[in-house]
């Protein structure tokens, strides 16, 4: 196993060339163990890895600290030392989403990688706005796009195709596959996007079959899936813990746990990008402050009425628009309030440096006003 097969290229290798001076060593993480990491290296010598302080604490938030896809600079133990990381290269693409809650923090799915598959159905998971927020993220992450309508074997064909074409319309640059990890059928041509170094990650609900899939492009039971429930179709949640997989034919697949909440991570720019026909009927307003309600002249309404607008994509744009905001907001409020703390710090940090040299000036001794001689 090469570096090239683990997905490394002159722009890593041109990163890495201050840590190579040093006699450290290039690897992948390809598992999280919350203390330690698995680290994948040329070879395909595993180690099992910890993080140096410097890493942790150049870090000013978690996004920034390593994670599942990352390439990481490794001083390698010998003895009864510790491998530790020493440097995380810089991402060359990064699939994150915001963290479930009311936090603002960014949480990676998977680093460095070129193909993000969505995995779906055409039942109760098929969801055209989930679709929506799903291809936002993938285009902030600078991944390609691939979504499987898995399950095929569940529901009949013409609503396993309408299922197909409606993501199609969504996104007509994303590779659609109607598949079944059961019969088997299309599994094949999720291996026809891959290529040795081409790293993809399998995200989606619990129980739509991503471990199945995974099973089938490995051709054995690497990930453990559960009985399938007769009435929703769907199997058990089994993968609780991000890794990633290098295929013998040539690729990598990082599987993740079924994602509940994809809350929005990206800018302003990426949304507009992502709905530029919404985009395109706003620049037609009559007027440029059109609030696309009851304004005259308004294109929007125009297209909804006509129906060159879906009614239900509009209002999607809308809500992942306020999403979009929000973010932003509170972004800068957790930015004025990170830099308030560091001056903060800096004063007491200067304050107490000020306090010891006047401590160790109050503590030497002071030369006598007057000298003794003798007569």
């Amino acid at each position: 196993m090469t570096l090239n097969d683990l997905g490394w290229n002159e722009e890593l290798a041109k990163d890495f060339a201050p840590f190579e001076k040093k006699g450290w060593k290039p690897a992948r993480l390809i598992r999280d163990n919350k203390i330690t990491y698995g680290a994948l290296l040329e070879g395909g010598e595993e180690y099992e890895v910890i993080m140096s302080g410097k890493v942790y604490h150049d870090a000013t938030c978690d996004a920034e600290l390593p994670a599942v896809g990352d390439w990481v600079a490794l001083e390698i133990g010998t003895g009864d030392l510790d491998t530790i990381i020493r440097a995380r290269l810089p991402r060359q693409t990064c699939f994150s989403r915001k963290a479930p809650g009311k936090s603002s923090e960014e949480q990676v799915i998977a680093a460095n990688v070129d193909i993000v598959c969505v995995v779906t159905d055409a039942g109760g998971d098929f969801n055209p706005r989930r679709m929506e927020r799903f291809f936002t993220l993938i285009g902030k992450s600078r991944s390609q796009a691939v979504v499987l309508i898995n399950k095929s074997d569940l529901f009949p064909a013409e609503q396993n195709e309408e299922a197909a074409r409606a993501i199609q319309e969504l996104n007509p640059d994303a590779t659609v596959i109607v598949t079944s990890a059961v019969d088997g059928q299309n599994v094949s041509d999720i291996a026809k996007v891959l290529a040795p170094g081409i790293s993809i990650t399998f995200v989606g609900s619990s129980g739509v079959g991503k471990s199945s899939l995974i099973n089938a492009l490995l051709g054995e039971e690497w990930q453990d899936h559960g009985e399938v429930n007769e009435v929703t179709g769907k199997g058990r949640h089994t993968t609780t813990a991000r890794e990633l997989i290098v295929l013998e034919e040539g690729g990598i697949v990082i599987d993740n746990p079924g994602i509940r909440e994809v809350q929005m991570w990206t800018d302003e720019q990426t949304l507009r990008e992502r709905f530029a026909d919404i985009e395109e009927l706003a620049m037609q307003c009559r007027f440029h402050d059109c609030k696309h309600a009851s304004d005259a002249g308004c294109a929007i309404r125009e297209a909804v009425q006509e129906g060159k607008l879906d009614l239900e994509r509009y209002e999607g744009y809308l809500k992942l628009d306020e999403e979009i905001e929000e973010l932003t907001r509170r972004l800068k409020k957790r930015k004025m309030t990170v830099e308030r703390r560091a001056k903060r710090d800096h004063r007491i940090k200067a304050r107490n440096l000020a306090d010891r040299v006047d401590y160790e000036r109050e503590q030497k001794p002071k030369p006598s006003a007057y000298l003794d001689h003798e007569d």
